[in-house]
């Protein structure tokens, strides 16, 4: 397994409101954060809050191309980033003790805190279609080039975590700095993770190795 230290490019926030980051992603332009009430989006070429969406949104976030999906504790709204209306609701897998979501594969995938689990879920019924087991309490989730990367946050230690995804071995972490919790978790696609900072109220960027 390789182990390295994670490398912080730039943190952003708290934005005004602020005092939470829960799920977090990324829809090929603007970031979106879940804080508690609301989703917000900002610009993560200045920082800057560009909107905000009144929904719960208590856990992870995602976005599958067209809509945003988020956890509101034991569902998982489908909402229309256009007009912020949600469009229909899921049940999670946990039943409330879920924590990250992403989309991939036509699929959304699931973080379970404390069972130390992520499932693929069917985005239509919730129905669970595989599971992998985590070794830590799982918080984001995060597919990029076909690498599952998961954060963790246990005991006030935090890192990133790539796993083989047919059985779960760890094959890569990269540790966050003492005191920085990573609460949520998405790739941009290229070389950054965008990593939500719990109640710091900031998302930091973070180095994807290659």
């Amino acid at each position: 397994m390789k182990q390295s230290p994670a490398e912080i490019l730039r943190e952003y926030g708290p934005l005004p409101g602020v005092s939470q980051v829960h799920g977090v992603t990324f829809d090929g332009q603007n970031v979106w954060f879940a804080s508690g009430d609301k989703l917000n989006a900002f610009d993560p070429a200045d920082g800057k809050a560009v909107r905000a969406i009144d929904v719960a949104a208590h856990a992870g976030t995602a976005f599958d191309g067209r809509h945003l999906f988020q956890i509101a504790e034991d569902r998982i709204q489908k909402i229309d980033p256009t007009t912020g209306q949600v469009l229909a609701t899921i049940p999670t897998p946990g039943g409330g003790g879920d924590s990250g979501l992403t989309w991939a594969e036509g699929t959304l995938w699931v973080g379970q805190y404390r069972d130390r689990k992520i499932h693929q879920i069917d985005p239509e019924t919730g129905a669970i279609l595989r599971t992998i087991e985590s070794k830590r309490f799982v918080t984001g989730v995060t597919w990029v080039d076909g690498e599952l990367w998961h954060g963790t946050w246990e005991n006030d230690e935090s890192d990133l975590r790539r796993l083989d995804p047919r059985t779960g071995e760890v094959l890569e972490r990269l540790e966050m700095p003492a005191g920085m919790g990573v609460s949520g978790l998405e790739s941009d696609g290229g070389d950054r993770f965008f990593c939500g900072g719990g109640n710091s109220g900031t998302v930091r960027a973070v180095r994807r190795p290659r």
